[in-house]
Formats: structure tokens, C-alpha cells, sequence
């Protein structure tokens, strides 16, 4: 039996992050890593600096200034797919396989903008658009797999800070929960965190730049998922979210999730 440990982070600019992509390797040192929020079309990201760092497998879905996934790798990684769940060609999907025949999908939701509510605001439109297609393709799928990344919306009452403070603030609204739950029944997924971190156990990927203390008021948000087939759920080995991330010099507004399994 093998263990494969994957790490998956919105890191918010890959090339301003360098630094801290190589303190999570010198303290993790995950077989991969997913990454979101690259801002970086494929010739700008930073290949050198990444195999440098031991991942010489690299499979991109950049773009220019905004949006984009990536999955670093130390082993091979086939069967690269690109969904264009938002339709509209932005870089929010990235997909593979893995030599042992699991799929790992790695993904970046919109984030929706600031009114919940279509009519006004075409962003938040095209969020719930986006979990919608998702969920559409999820409904078909046999293969077992990992899909992973910033989901963008926290789903249960223990997953912020204040449940009601933020039930009409996007990312927590009653709509957006119902569709993330629709997108995890359309294919019985498990969620990682919640199976090896019960509710109501305090659990938080996210905190807002405009604190300049996140831990003083310590207002956070579980945005960011693993969701495993339910084939895979035996496979679980570990959780973790790396919350002193945030603290690291020039740090993302997310912490990276680091999950392991037995195969």
C-alpha cells in the first residue's frame, strides 16, 4: 500500500508566491500540489523555479493576469482535460490522471461577485451557472475521483466565523449552499474535511486581506474542498489545513489543504 499526499492551495499569484510555494514543500513535501488563482498564462509561469523545487511534471491552464489552475507533480500525469464550466474560456479547470487510474480534477469557482442576487448582479449568475454544469458532469461520472480546489462557498453553519452575519454574503447564501449540496448528492461525493474533522469543529481556509490580524477577530471561511468518489472513502489517510500559511511573509488570503490517502 502506497501514500499519496496532495496539497491544494489558492495561492493568488504563482509568481509572487514563490517563496511560500517553497516553505509549504520544505515543510510537506506533497506528491502534488493544486494550485489556483495562478494568474499567469502558460509561457509566464514560472516552470524553472517549480522543478527546481521537484516537480518536474506540470500540467497549466493559465491566463493573463486572472483565474488559472495548475497541478505540479513529482510522478507522471496523463489525460490533461480543460472544462469550461463557466463558459466563457476563463482558465478555472484543470484535470488529469493519475498513474494509478484516479482522476483528479482540480478547480477554481467564481467567486460571485458581491450581491446575491442574479437580476442584479450577472456575476453571481454566473457562479450558480457554474456548480450547475458541474453538477451536470458530475452526474455521469464512473471513474473514482479527487476534485479539489476553492469552491468559493462555505456550506454549513460551523464553516464561518458567524452563520448569521453572513447568510445574504456571497459565498454563504442559503442559494448557493443548496447548490453546492445539489453538486456533492449528483454523485454521493465525500467531503474530506468534514469525514476526518466532524462539524462543529471549527475548520477555516480563508481570511479576508482586510483584517490585518486574522487571528484577532479570527473571521473565517471554509471556501476551499476535497471531495473524494465514494469508492474512495476507505482511502482516506489524513486531513489538514495549514492555517500558519497565513501568517507567512506576503501570504495568500487562503491556507493550503493537505490530504493523504492509502492506496
Amino acid at each position: 500500500m502506497s501514500r499519496l499526499k496532495i496539497a491544494s492551495w489558492n495561492i493568488n499569484s504563482v509568481r509572487i508566491r514563490l517563496p511560500i510555494i517553497a516553505q509549504l514543500v520544505k515543510d510537506e513535501s506533497p506528491d502534488i500540489i493544486c494550485l489556483q488563482e495562478t494568474k499567469a498564462q502558460n509561457a509566464d509561469f514560472p516552470l524553472a523555479a517549480i522543478q527546481r523545487l521537484g516537480y518536474p511534471h506540470m500540467i497549466l491552464n493559465g491566463q493573463r493576469m486572472h483565474h488559472g489552475v495548475a497541478i505540479l507533480s513529482k510522478q507522471p500525469l496523463v489525460e490533461e482535460r480543460r472544462f469550461d464550466w463557466q463558459d466563457n474560456g476563463e482558465a478555472r479547470h484543470i484535470g488529469v490522471r493519475l498513474p494509478n487510474g484516479i482522476l483528479l480534477e482540480n478547480v477554481y469557482v467564481p467567486a460571485g461577485g458581491d450581491i446575491p442576487d442574479r437580476t442584479l448582479n450577472p456575476k453571481f449568475g454566473q457562479k450558480l451557472d457554474f456548480v450547475q454544469r458541474m453538477t451536470r458532469w458530475s452526474e455521469s461520472l464512473r471513474d473514482p475521483t479527487i476534485i479539489l480546489g476553492d469552491f468559493n462557498i462555505a456550506p454549513l453553519e460551523c464553516d464561518v466565523w458567524s452563520h448569521k452575519a453572513l447568510l445574504d454574503v456571497v459565498s454563504h447564501t442559503p442559494i448557493e449552499v443548496e447548490a453546492l449540496t445539489g453538486l456533492m448528492q449528483s454523485h454521493d461525493w465525500v467531503d474530506v474535511a468534514r469525514t476526518l474533522v466532524p462539524a462543529p469543529q471549527r475548520l477555516y481556509t480563508w481570511w479576508s486581506y482586510r483584517n490585518k490580524d486574522h487571528t484577532v477577530n479570527d473571521r473565517g471561511r471554509r471556501l476551499d474542498h476535497v471531495w473524494v468518489s465514494p469508492a474512495m472513502k476507505d482511502t482516506l489517510a489524513g486531513f489538514r489545513v495549514l492555517e500558519p500559511a497565513r501568517s507567512w511573509e506576503k501570504p495568500s488570503d487562503h491556507v493550503p489543504l493537505i490530504a493523504e490517502f492509502a492506496l
